[in-house]
């Protein structure tokens, strides 16, 4: 089973830590991460840009609407994203725990994963 770890964190402050702790905090999840990869359970993992950073497309009742920025003003952002493959749920919960372990103050939602291909056969002519 495949689940997306969501990493949730104020981004003013982790974005304002002085380079040589964010550089320490990102080796301690390197350490995590390379566990992962070598018994095969890490999947795609990225950090996000601050919100600042962001583009949003709402749709509404006319045509969507592009704006600077997220979407909703909340006190944690959406940091970071893994994808593990492992067995069951409370496994996932056991890799959350290591992240946050090796990066206090962070938030970790753990989700199942469902795969979405649609219909090939539609497609063809």
């Amino acid at each position: 089973m495949q689940y997306a770890i969501l990493c949730y964190n104020d981004e003013d402050v982790v974005w304002s830590m002085p380079p040589a702790e964010d550089q320490a905090m990102m080796a301690r999840l390197a350490v995590v991460q390379d566990r992962l990869i070598r018994t095969g359970k890490l999947g795609p993992h990225l950090r996000l840009l601050p919100t600042t950073a962001a583009t949003t497309l709402r749709k509404t009742a006319g045509e969507p609407l592009v704006i600077d920025g997220p979407f909703a003003e909340t006190k944690e952002q959406l940091l970071g994203v893994f994808i593990v493959d492992v067995e069951t749920l409370e496994a996932a919960l056991d890799i959350a725990r290591d992240f946050a372990a090796a990066k206090t103050g962070s938030s970790y939602e753990v989700r199942p994963i469902a795969l979405y291909f649609p219909d090939q056969r539609s497609k063809a002519g």
